[in-house]
């Protein structure tokens, strides 16, 4: 892969530590102050490029959740994709934010595919804009029920919104998450990309 092909700087504008702490200031009663840790595999999943993306309150750094794994690869409709996975035992990932040698030996057998949770992402001047495909679905199964989010981000080079946020799967109601407008994290750190 090109060190300056678009793949790579999405990865680059990705890859790294995260906060909301001036949009939590300013917003307190929309906004919780969170962390957000996008760490890079260092070794590929299924060929593509991995990150491993966990986040947590600010003030308990020692209660992450939402662990999952984001694959960078090539698009089909669009320039690029992104795909996510679950782990089918987070436990055994959780904190790997702040561990990275969590990760050094998670392999494909380690998670879960999870139907219609993609991102189709294309570049637009200086940022990168990942929205899901037209009627796509992401839903999993959590404490016995089925769970959707409604996936999104932008990304620069010192800043990323989220736009996730959970709904119900019947009513389409918003329940958690960018209810009131996208998360808006400044970036702390940067974390390398491994050789490739």
């Amino acid at each position: 892969m090109s060190t300056n092909s678009p793949l790579t700087t999405l990865a680059r504008f990705l890859a790294g530590e995260f906060e909301n702490d001036e949009q939590a200031r300013n917003q307190p009663s929309w906004f919780v102050r969170l962390r957000l840790w996008n760490r890079p595999l260092p070794h590929n999943i299924d060929g593509h490029l991995a990150l491993f993306a966990e986040q947590a309150p600010a003030l308990k750094l020692h209660q992450p959740y939402r662990q999952r794994i984001l694959l960078l690869q090539p698009g089909d409709v669009s320039p690029l994709r992104v795909e996510y996975r679950a782990f089918c035992e987070p436990e055994k990932f959780r904190g790997a934010g702040v561990n990275p040698s969590l990760l050094e030996n998670v392999t494909t057998e380690d998670l879960e595919n999870l139907p219609g949770c993609v991102l189709n992402v294309r570049e637009c001047q200086e940022t990168f804009i990942a929205e899901p495909p037209e009627g796509a679905k992401c839903c999993f199964d959590y404490d016995g029920k089925t769970r959707q989010v409604v996936l999104g981000f932008e990304v620069g080079a010192r800043w990323l919104k989220s736009f996730d946020r959970g709904v119900d799967p019947e009513t389409g109601r918003g329940l958690w998450g960018a209810l009131m407008g996208a998360y808006e994290f400044q970036k702390l750190r940067d974390f390398e990309l491994p050789e490739r």
